[in-house]
């Protein structure tokens, strides 16, 4: 008898995302409907467990613009509707989903939301000679490394720092030794009380 892997989904309008966790599935083998019939069996591990998944989906998909990815811990399914509308559910049947199957939140978009998630990422944006440097966005102040000052000017800065925390540093090793040096001489004072 076959065993149900775990499968999250999520949606956008226009596709289903479906993820079905099996590390080191064999025999991978996929089938998808028009009507929205989806049929996936692998084996796994070992001793070769079979598992399948055998779900029909809300509504009708487009089999041509699909597309499945195995990898070594999962397989993904792109399923691109044959509508574009959001699904109430991934299932045609109502009712509680099986126990296998779970919402991907790493992959979820609410309705309302998507369409600021299909504006273009900021690296495809042109920011063009917008400097991120004048808009004072945190940090000290300090020169950054890459501008127009040459590497000579920074070392020297660093070198000369370097002087300074060294200076500060043999000034307090002088002072501790002054102090040690008092504390083990015994006073005049202290002297005198013994000879007496």
């Amino acid at each position: 008898m076959s065993r149900h892997p775990a499968v999250k989904w999520a949606q956008r309008s226009d596709k289903v995302y479906i993820t079905i966790d099996l590390p080191d599935a064999q025999d991978v083998k996929f089938k998808l409907e028009p009507e929205g019939k989806f049929l996936f069996s692998a084996t796994s591990g070992a001793d070769k467990i079979p598992y399948e998944v055998d779900i029909d989906l809300f509504d009708k998909v487009d089999v041509n613009e699909s597309k499945a990815s195995v990898g070594l811990r999962n397989i993904c399914y792109l399923v691109e509707k044959a509508e574009n509308k959001w699904w109430s559910r991934l299932l045609k049947q109502e009712g509680k989903p099986p126990v296998f199957l779970k919402v991907d939140w790493d992959k979820w978009v609410d309705e309302d939301e998507e369409t600021e998630e299909d504006k273009p990422a900021a690296a495809d944006m042109d920011f063009g000679d917008f400097d991120f440097s004048k808009m004072n966005m945190g940090g000290d102040g300090a020169d950054v490394p890459g501008d127009d000052e040459d590497e000579e000017d920074e070392d020297s800065d660093t070198e000369e720092e370097e002087e300074e925390e060294d200076e500060e540093e043999n000034e307090n090793v002088e002072e501790a030794q002054s102090v040690e040096k008092k504390e083990a001489a015994p006073s005049s004072q202290e002297s005198d009380a013994k000879k007496a």
